[in-house]
């Protein structure tokens, strides 16, 4: 949610980022929002001038009484009587007005960066940076699904049977590298002095309202039936709703978290051919970072992050690329984000593996978030996070690229003591 004084003295810069981000429906919500806190305003001063007369005017019965001006009293009193039918009528359309106004203004996406390229959809983002070198063996490269059941480590069968579509078991060797990667991420995190977390898988309405917009909830989050309980689709939502109504100490700043947990996801919509298996699923973990910091060390630390998440792919040999998101995929809150995306060398393509935003203040007035600076003032923090790793799209992308001619898998050496020095997975099918 954005500054409403932005509104108030730039309306205009306002609707130019609703076009950049191919939002044109959204244009007149500015406009909604300028009459909504005029009104608001105006209501407010009103408000506040009835109470203001309301101790001057029992003053005057009081005087009118002691000269025996019964008429005179009475008349003054019916007077305070409508002021006061007045004010709860006053209060009851601020209410109305107010919570119009929020909803508005909670639609209106946030400014975006200067440099976030301009394009309608994921289709027009833009590749920065290449990291590795992507090759293509000379034999073929199977079917993530079909790799994974080679070495015995997936039933996606008994899942459909027990849980639906897009749920799976994990077993054996697969099971342990997916744990594995998840502990090798949590300590490398821990090594660039991230604190490890491990947050609430739940979390109430008002939160959810507060780190994402109503379409995403709509589309990603399952509530729990009869209670105000949403499960997270990933920990950002609990990490970041864990500072919500808080003034941090200043002093303490920045926070840079990596949380673990599981996630879960409606999905909804179709999905082409190769983001079946496991690469769209209900159900999945991840291990995530998490940054609270003062506006002028936001900038910085987007960078560190996303590139955080570079070094591990490469730490475990799988090349990646940068890729800037465009006007039109950034969802509301987001002021800058990238991807990172993992090569496939059977569909010699790159597909995302992680997702890196800076979403400077927006989240953090949603859910006042502030801290309390040297200088005594109270201000609002910026927010970032970014996908350290979610073994599903990891595993596709680990198998697929240390897949040997012989079917066998190959561990690279930082993750060998992670598997009890295990240094391949062979086939078993």
């Amino acid at each position: 949610m954005i500054d409403i004084n932005l509104i108030r003295t730039n309306p205009d810069l306002v609707r130019e980022n609703i076009r950049r981000k191919f939002q044109d429906r959204k244009l007149p919500l500015v406009d909604e929002v300028l009459e909504l806190d005029a009104r608001r305003r105006a209501l407010i001063q009103e408000g506040d001038a009835l109470r203001a007369s309301r101790n001057t005017l029992s003053k005057q019965v009081g005087e009118l009484m002691k000269k025996g001006d019964r008429a005179g009293a009475e008349a003054i009193k019916a007077q305070v009587k409508a002021n006061a039918e007045r004010l709860l009528a006053i209060e009851k359309e601020a209410e109305e007005v107010e919570a119009a106004l929020k909803k508005a203004m909670m639609a209106i996406p946030n400014i975006i960066a200067d440099d976030v390229p301009v394009g309608k959809d994921d289709s027009e983002n833009v590749e920065l940076q290449r990291f590795g070198e992507c090759t293509v063996p000379e034999y073929e490269i199977p079917y993530h699904l079909d790799i994974l059941e080679s070495l015995d480590g997936i039933d996606v069968d008994s899942a459909r049977r027990t849980s639906g579509q897009g749920f799976y078991y994990l077993t054996g060797d697969i099971a342990r590298l997916h744990s594995a990667v998840l502990t090798y991420a949590r300590d490398f995190m821990i090594d660039k002095g991230f604190t490890y977390v491990i947050p609430p898988y739940l979390i109430h309405g008002d939160v959810v309202s507060g780190v994402m917009s109503f379409d995403e909830m709509e589309n990603m989050m399952y509530k729990i039936e009869g209670e105000d309980l949403y499960l997270i689709g990933t920990s950002e939502h609990s990490m970041i709703g864990r500072f919500m109504g808080q003034i941090i100490d200043g002093a303490k700043l920045p926070l840079t978290l990596t949380s673990y947990s599981p996630c879960f996801r409606k999905e909804k919509g179709a999905h082409g051919i190769e983001e079946r298996g496991i690469y769209r699923i209900h159900q999945f973990e991840k291990q995530e970072m998490i940054v609270v910091c003062r506006p002028e060390e936001s900038a910085e630390w987007y960078e560190k992050l996303w590139s955080y998440t570079v070094e591990l792919f490469r730490s475990l040999d799988i090349p990646v690329r940068q890729l800037g998101c465009c006007s039109g995929d950034l969802a509301d809150l987001k002021y800058k984000s990238c991807d990172v995306e993992a090569w496939s060398p059977r569909q010699k393509k790159f597909f995302e593996v992680g997702s890196c935003s800076n979403l400077t203040d927006a989240q953090a007035r949603r859910l006042s978030i502030r801290y309390k600076d040297s200088d005594g003032k109270i201000k609002l923090a910026h927010t970032l996070n970014n996908t350290v790793v979610a073994p599903p799209r990891m595993l596709i992308a680990f198998v697929e690229n240390h897949l040997q001619a012989d079917g066998s898998v190959t561990i690279p050496e930082v993750l060998q003591p992670y598997m009890g020095g295990k240094k391949t997975i062979v086939p078993k099918n």
